[in-house]
């Protein structure tokens, strides 16, 4: 691990105009994710922010009768949350079906949020991958490609987005609170925050340079059944290879958001048109600009089989 300097913040606006001052600072709360990133070196920061002491880690009901989540709040504490279990049930087994219980005890919010895909060749530092070193190539294009993207993906990347809560959070059409380094606030909603690769797969959030985020924020409850599903290699602490997020009305209309697909949560509103039709309608809609590689192609299957499960069971 590289030599960095450190500091603890006193506040939001201090931490974030900290980070624009000092190129290459990073903000550390849990650290489950970054601290093996500067491991490797993959991650190099100069210079640390603690934002553990920043009073971010409430669960505040709204005025709108939606839930402010503080971005310091626990995995752990907000799967378990009373109001989260009762009206956002497809955010908590989200939550409960990602990394184990000693690691979401010390994850947060928005860490979870921003957290780093697990592709084999963005943690092998011996392989080209734009995603760490821009303009060097993606290894995975022509290497081991089962667990990658096979939609939203680029010549330059195919790496997934590893969070599960960060799925649900997208069908709950959840909205990302910030501070600048400025001092100025601004909300992102979910659906601009994580971005595609493009060309510039290195970048992968909406986020300005030192912009913190304080909140994630859901709306008033949608009602429905929800549903998290998960496939994955083993039954634990393993990352997805599909995942679907589902809020299903008694009419059967609703929300589907997928997880294991691609660069970000993936959701196409217009594809929820077709939920009544069943899954193969939704499943050529959600992945009508699908390129799977030949070691992925069977995820366009298991996207379908998923979702005709968590279909069936939203009608039981």
């Amino acid at each position: 691990m590289r030599p960095f300097t450190f500091e603890r913040a006193r506040s939001p606006a201090e931490a974030a105009a900290s980070a624009a001052r000092n190129p290459g600072a990073k903000f550390i709360a849990g650290g489950t994710n970054l601290l093996d990133l500067m491991k490797l070196q993959i991650e190099t920061p100069l210079h640390l922010i603690d934002i553990n002491a920043l009073g971010l880690d409430r669960i505040e009901t709204a005025p709108d009768g939606g839930l402010r989540i503080g971005a310091l709040v626990r995995n752990t504490d907000l799967a378990a949350d009373a109001r989260v279990r009762r009206d956002y049930g497809v955010l908590s087994r989200a939550l409960l079906a990602g990394a184990t219980g000693t690691l979401r005890n010390k994850a947060t919010t928005a860490g979870n949020l921003l957290q780093r895909t697990r592709c084999p060749y963005f943690y092998d530092t011996n392989m080209p991958c734009n995603k760490r070193v821009p303009g060097s190539g993606c290894s995975a294009l022509d290497g081991v490609s089962r667990g990658l993207a096979v939609v939203g993906s680029s010549d330059a990347c195919i790496a997934t987005h590893p969070s599960d809560m960060a799925v649900a959070m997208r069908v709950l059409d959840a909205t990302v609170e910030t501070v600048r380094p400025d001092g100025g606030t601004r909300t992102i909603p979910i659906a601009e925050f994580h971005r595609l690769p493009g060309d510039t797969p290195h970048i992968e959030t909406a986020l300005e340079p030192g912009e913190l985020i304080t909140a994630v924020a859901v709306p008033p409850p949608a009602g429905g059944t929800h549903i998290y599903r998960k496939v994955r290699d083993r039954a634990s602490y393993a990352f997805a290879l599909v995942s679907v997020a589902a809020v299903i009305q008694r009419d059967g209309t609703g929300r589907v958001a997928l997880g294991g697909v691609a660069h970000k949560p993936w959701r196409v509103e217009a594809a929820e048109a077709e939920l009544p039709r069943g899954a193969r309608r939704v499943s050529e809609r959600l992945l009508a600009d699908a390129r799977p590689t030949r070691d992925n192609a069977f995820k366009l299957t298991l996207v379908e089989r998923t979702l005709g499960s968590v279909l069936t069971e939203a009608r039981s």
